[in-house]
């Protein structure tokens, strides 16, 4: 790739052995982002352990405290934050000075619209240059008609004007796609409405909300595609001790796997089913990966991932009802798949061009720098992978400011035998911050 016009870049050097021993990664991002906005919005003082200290994080913290929530959370050896949140609780959220900037976090502003909707208030939710690219029209329908209104009426795109009211309706709302991020704006502000509120999805996605809504004192109704609260709920305050991410994880296990000689065991991670796609997904290409059950922190089970290096994979096809569960670890599988023998097939996969950036596209863009074919076919994503495959020298691989790309691209170069090269590296920043720091602790 021509380095004209590109942002500046980190060259990533190759690790220089294998992985081995037993890692942590950073606390989970979705439950560290409901930990922080539900302690916000209830009544008393919560205490959280584990929350992950990251870009999107904080963004989550400003904004409640911009809504009238106190935060003590501090930074930890381990890397995480850790302290109390004092909520607002029956009185409800403050009318901020200002627009509320999330930057990159859509989780944020999308959780956000839910938070406000049940109050009389106006909260100007806005956002970076990329996060007002993103979709935020698929938020604003169920709420409208619950019935928040929004300036610019039905808006696409942040900044949106969100105005509340405590006369909110319940709904059962029929969602056009599976979205944790959609699903918990709607429970969210049907705690406060009268009556039942529910969500149905066409595939299940994560749950985190529907498990930890009743630590804070709701009730949740929840089965496979299906979500539910009854309002108006009183929040309470709640402890809450946050397991590593999974989809952090996903960047070790596959560097594991694509590292010869490795052996390495990632602790205290997640094992929610709706969370770890990832690892049936690795386990249908061979991967030698397996996950064990350590306990719970409240309903989330956590547990150990073991992964070795595995010499032979093979393709396979990922179907459309699995996709909610792996679609934040499609760039990191993408390139598992480029070292894997035949094709492997991604079904439905249409949510990738509408994250921090056109995933689709980049990860296309990026397997045809290692020379991997690698193809659409409408929503589909297919990847011929070539288990001999070599890396050029002189590789500079665009993240476009994607920590998810970031990571995958980085990995090229710290699994290979030959530095890469990728621009605008420190977004890892938003979810994992010492991603480099973390695989180098692994060499042995």
């Amino acid at each position: 790739m021509s380095t004209e016009n590109l942002p500046p870049y980190t060259t990533i050097e190759p690790l220089g052995g294998a992985l081995s021993g037993a890692c942590r990664v950073p606390g989970d991002k979705s439950i560290s982002h409901r930990a922080v906005l539900f302690a916000a919005m209830a009544e008393g003082t919560s205490h959280l352990e584990g929350v992950l200290d990251s870009e999107d994080v904080r963004a989550s913290i400003r904004a409640v405290e911009a809504l009238g929530a106190t935060v003590d959370l501090r930074a930890q050896a381990d890397g995480t934050l850790a302290g109390t949140v004092t909520g607002w609780g029956a009185e409800g959220p403050s009318q901020p000075a200002a627009p509320i900037d999330c930057g990159n976090s859509g989780t944020t502003a999308r959780l956000l619209m839910g938070i406000v909707a049940p109050w009389d208030i106006a909260v100007t939710i806005t956002g970076d240059a990329s996060l007002q690219k993103r979709p935020m029209r698929r938020i604003v329908a169920p709420l409208a008609k619950m019935g928040a209104t929004f300036e610019p009426e039905s808006p696409e795109h942040l900044p949106i004007t969100v105005h509340g009211t405590r006369r909110l309706r319940a709904i059962e709302y029929a969602s056009p796609m599976a979205s944790a991020q959609l699903k918990t704006a709607v429970l969210l502000a049907g705690t406060f409405a009268e009556g039942i509120t529910t969500v149905t999805e066409p595939a299940p996605s994560r749950n985190h909300t529907e498990l930890m809504l009743p630590e804070f004192n709701v009730p949740t109704t929840a089965s496979t595609r299906v979500a539910g609260v009854e309002g108006p709920a009183e929040m309470l305050a709640s402890d809450v001790v946050v397991p590593g991410d999974p989809s952090s994880a996903a960047f070790i296990a596959a560097a594991a796997l694509l590292t010869p000689g490795s052996s390495v065991a990632i602790e205290n991670v997640s094992l929610n089913p709706a969370r770890i796609g990832f690892v049936r997904t690795l386990e249908r290409m061979g991967a030698s990966i397996e996950e064990s059950y350590r306990g719970a922190e409240g309903k989330e089970p956590r547990g150990t991932l073991s992964v070795q290096f595995t010499p032979v994979l093979r393709g396979c096809e990922v179907p459309s009802q699995h996709i909610a569960s792996v679609i934040d670890e499609i760039p990191v599988l993408a390139l598992v798949a480029a070292h894997a023998r035949g094709i492997t097939v991604f079904h439905e996969v249409g949510e990738l061009r509408v994250k921090e950036s056109d995933r689709l596209v980049a990860i296309i863009e990026g397997l045809a720098q290692l020379g991997v074919d690698a193809w659409e076919e409408g929503d589909d994503l297919f990847i011929e992978g070539n288990p001999d495959l070599a890396v050029p020298e002189g590789l500079v691989f665009n993240s476009h400011g994607d920590h998810r790309l970031a990571m995958t691209w980085a990995l090229v170069g710290a699994c290979g035998r030959v530095p890469v090269s990728v621009t605008d590296f420190t977004c890892v920043a938003v979810s994992y911050p010492d991603f480099l720091a973390d695989l180098k602790e692994l060499v042995r």
